[in-house]
């Protein structure tokens, strides 16, 4: 399983957001993608999901993901009246309605224990800390055990034990599904992914895997040597 981009460009009003976007993800692999706001980042995240659709241009834009994708974006969407399990009962029903009410149940279960989520499972979401929050919404997007992950910015905002904590989350959750990590922290890039990809006025500028770069100081030397 992999992502293929061949040719990709976005247009947003006369902006081009995006600009012949080339690359393959394989499964297995957490890509951090990094760039300075507005670079395109969240624009590529939101067509790879079918937010979005890329430009037709010439030569033709080629887009292959897989058939399942979880999405945490930045302004992770809560119903904050809602209790934890109902919240994530209503996602379950929404994608898996062939399962039964029991499995359901139980789908929704799994999900609350393997986020750390059974503290604080009978609470409304609207009562719950930032951290607990991000932990909600990983659950979400974890429904079905999707082969790609994407999540934008999914620790900001978050004190250094709650950053922890779901940085734990994210490393464990890709062990076996692609997933797509944009984020503004090069330690997170460090940390948690086996590949950087850095974006700049909607081109990729560089594409490396981090046993190349090395470590914090030297993807910021790369980060800063290829956006100035």
């Amino acid at each position: 399983m992999a992502i293929c981009i061949r040719h990709l460009n976005k247009h947003i009003g006369r902006q081009q957001v995006l600009s012949d976007i080339t690359l393959t993800i394989h499964d297995g692999e957490v890509v951090g993608l990094l760039g300075p706001n507005g670079a395109g980042k969240s624009t590529l995240m939101k067509i790879l999901v079918g937010v979005w659709e890329p430009d037709k241009s010439t030569p033709p834009v080629s887009l292959e993901v897989p058939a399942t994708i979880g999405y945490l974006p930045e302004q992770n969407p809560l119903y904050e009246e809602m209790y934890v399990r109902e919240y994530l009962l209503f996602f379950v029903r929404l994608r898996l309605p062939s399962l039964r009410r029991k499995a359901q149940t139980d789908c929704v279960e799994q999900l609350i224990t393997r986020v750390g989520l059974t503290p604080e499972a009978n609470k409304r979401i609207g009562e719950l800390s930032k951290g607990y929050r991000q932990r909600v919404g990983l659950a979400q997007a974890l429904i079905g055990d999707p082969e790609l992950l994407i999540l934008d910015e999914p620790t900001t905002g978050l004190d250094p034990n709650q950053l922890e904590d779901i940085r734990t989350l994210i490393r464990t959750a890709g062990t076996n599904r692609m997933v797509i990590l944009s984020t503004h922290i090069l330690q997170e890039v460090a940390e948690m992914c086996s590949r950087v990809i850095i974006i700049d006025h909607g081109c990729i500028r560089a594409d490396r895997l981090m046993a190349d770069v090395g470590g914090v100081k030297q993807l910021e030397e790369l980060f800063r040597d290829v956006t100035t």
